[in-house]
């Protein structure tokens, strides 16, 4: 997949492809249709391609650590400031529901509260570079 700026973006392969396997994983696990695995479904599709997405908007951007290279306000992040995060819990969730696995439940509170926070932590590291400009966004968008 070519990035915006045109750049070969691996990491984006691996994860489309994991997003394939996760769906896969998710509509074929064995066990009963119920409740829980139907909303866990109901979840998951939409999650996984706006993760995919806001991965693919982000472009270069993207870092493991918190950095302001770019602020990016289109697409997925027109609404959100932090898409990635949210769907990604989204994702797990949703694969939580379909499993079936109760023990599973407490990743996600140890998962959304450190997300969370790296999320203000970013939130910093952009309001110092982009002062107004990231103020203003901020006021537009959840999370």
């Amino acid at each position: 997949m070519i990035s915006k700026d045109g750049t070969f973006l691996p990491l984006l392969v691996v994860q489309s492809c994991g997003a394939v396997i996760f769906l896969a994983v998710v509509v074929l696990w064995p066990g009963q249709w119920n409740l829980a695995r139907w909303i866990g479904l109901a979840i998951t599709v939409p999650a996984a391609p706006l993760f995919l997405a806001s991965r693919y908007q982000l472009g270069q951007s993207f870092a493991v650590t918190p950095q302001a290279r770019e602020l990016v306000t289109g697409g997925v992040y027109s609404k959100i400031r932090s898409p990635m995060y949210l769907f990604s819990a989204l994702l797990i969730l949703g694969l939580m529901l379909t499993l079936q696995k109760p023990y599973l439940y407490p990743i996600l509170l140890v998962l959304v509260p450190k997300q969370i926070v790296r999320a203000h932590q970013e939130a910093k590291v952009l309001e110092e570079k982009f002062g107004d400009t990231y103020r203003d966004y901020r006021k537009k968008t959840w999370f």
